[in-house]
């Protein structure tokens, strides 16, 4: 009898379709399902359930203060003064982007991150263009509390991506190409927070008023 009798001609190349909440409970090796919850197929890995392409979706990402998370996306809730994302960095991944889409300010104010409970040590340089004269300019700030690196009004979504270099290695942690936008400029800040430790989450916040929803996703990259 032909094996896919026996299987069923479907299930040799169709993987399960399931939600965060009904994955398999005990998976094998290899398992593939796809996540409706995140949209996004996953393969069991022995140990966790990862992504098939070179960015994946950390679904291990939970969030400790400040919103819901669901398969790893962080739900931003209502007028937070900040949100914590847990479970966010590990051996998985070296590195990692943080991507921030939709919801809103209560005021033009500084998005700001910090790794753990960490509040010295980040260095972070901007070059920005303002877009009257569009000619560029730079600033940098030295042994400060958080990276700030992007602003925005109350009428603006909240919105953008960084790449974050070693945050679990116990190494200095660098903030890559992170999109800066405020009133009348825009650029892009990079920075180091020079302390050798390990992290596994992060905080945002506004560094006045408070944040109304959204969403806060962290992929990895994948290492081979």
């Amino acid at each position: 009898m032909p094996l896919s009798t026996v299987l069923g001609a479907q299930s040799l190349v169709q993987p399960a379709v399931c939600t965060t909440a009904t994955r398999p409970a005990s998976p094998y090796t290899g398992q593939a399902i796809y996540d409706t919850t995140v949209s996004a197929l996953l393969i069991w890995n022995g140990t966790a359930w990862t992504g098939t392409g070179g960015l994946q979706l950390v679904t291990t990402a939970t969030c400790s203060s400040g919103g819901t998370a669901v398969g790893g996306v962080v739900t931003i809730g209502s007028a937070v003064s900040s949100v914590t994302v847990s479970n966010a960095f590990s051996a998985t991944y070296d590195a990692y982007k943080i991507v921030v889409t939709g919801g809103v300010a209560s005021g033009n104010i500084q998005m700001q991150m910090l790794l753990g409970a960490s509040i010295t040590t980040y260095y972070n340089s901007l070059i920005y263009a303002p877009f009257a004269t569009g000619t560029p300019a730079g600033i940098g700030n030295n042994n400060q509390a958080s990276w700030d690196y992007v602003g925005y009004g109350t009428t603006d979504s909240l919105a953008f991506n960084a790449d974050i270099l070693d945050p679990f290695a116990t190494k200095y942690t660098k903030l890559v190409n992170a999109a800066y936008e405020a009133v009348n400029e825009a650029g892009v800040a990079n920075g180091v927070h020079k302390t050798a430790t390990s992290y596994t989450s992060f905080i945002l916040r506004p560094s006045s008023g408070t944040f109304t929803g959204g969403t806060i996703r962290v992929y990895g990259y994948q290492n081979s």
